[in-house]
């Protein structure tokens, strides 16, 4: 079973020498509040174990409005007149930039998976869903893997159709949500009731079944103890 479920945290919870020691894959966060340098990029392929593997969240410059509270780690200042042409998918130069910034680190790392988390702001409106289908048939795929994380009023069956359409994922919470689409499941655990949850065993053995009826699975823990949390969760895969 442990083939088939990868188990890892959302950014790295402790010193990154430890964490290899313990997982085999990462979901970098560091990408969505700013890209990193090229040749940091680099450097992090380098230092990894072989066969060890970087998922990355997409710039927040592609998914997020620019009144977004995220913004505020992201230190290169944008331009008043350029602010509005930021986030929501929107078909933009600025937007395709970051993502083709996006798409270079990801190569870099030799990246699996790409995540385009959006904020409960990103609601269902004809305007957004025509942001998503410009935006996807337009980029590059190069290989690579896209998860959608939509949050807010999406309904289940607008989801699943555009996943479909466009050739996405969905990314999701399991204990908030149910899969939608594709032989690839991407669960990322934010606690039960938020980032400072900690998962009993009880919720542990729930996600263990869940994912032995799918073909393929990530679990990317993203709470307060997700280090001890992901240790616990591939002890019991591993019986």
């Amino acid at each position: 079973m442990t083939e088939k479920i990868r188990v890892g945290c959302c950014g790295f919870p402790v010193a990154k020498e430890r964490y290899y020691q313990n997982f085999f894959v990462v979901e970098l966060q560091q990408t969505f509040y700013q890209l990193p340098l090229l040749k940091t990029a680099k450097r992090w392929a380098e230092e990894a174990p072989e066969g060890f593997e970087f998922n990355m969240k997409a710039s927040q410059l592609i998914t997020h409005e620019k009144t977004s509270p995220t913004y505020s780690r992201y230190k290169i200042p944008i331009p008043e007149e350029k602010r509005a042409r930021y986030g929501s998918f929107r078909h933009s130069e600025e937007v395709m930039e970051a993502w083709e910034q996006t798409r270079e680190i990801a190569q870099s790392l030799k990246t699996r998976i790409i995540l385009f988390q959006c904020p409960p702001e990103f609601a269902p409106t004809e305007e957004n869903k025509t942001n998503l289908r410009k935006f996807f048939r337009a980029v590059s795929r190069s290989g690579f893997l896209f998860v959608w994380e939509p949050r807010g009023e999406w309904q289940p069956e607008e989801v699943k159709r555009l996943c479909e359409e466009l050739d996405l994922f969905h990314g999701l919470d399991p204990f908030k949500a149910k899969p939608l689409h594709g032989r690839l499941k991407y669960l990322r655990l934010h606690g039960k009731t938020g980032y400072t949850y900690r998962f009993s065993q009880e919720d542990l053995l729930w996600l263990k079944d869940l994912c032995k009826a799918e073909e393929e699975v990530y679990c990317m823990f993203n709470n307060i103890s997700m280090f001890e949390d992901a240790q616990k969760f591939r002890a019991i895969l591993e019986g």
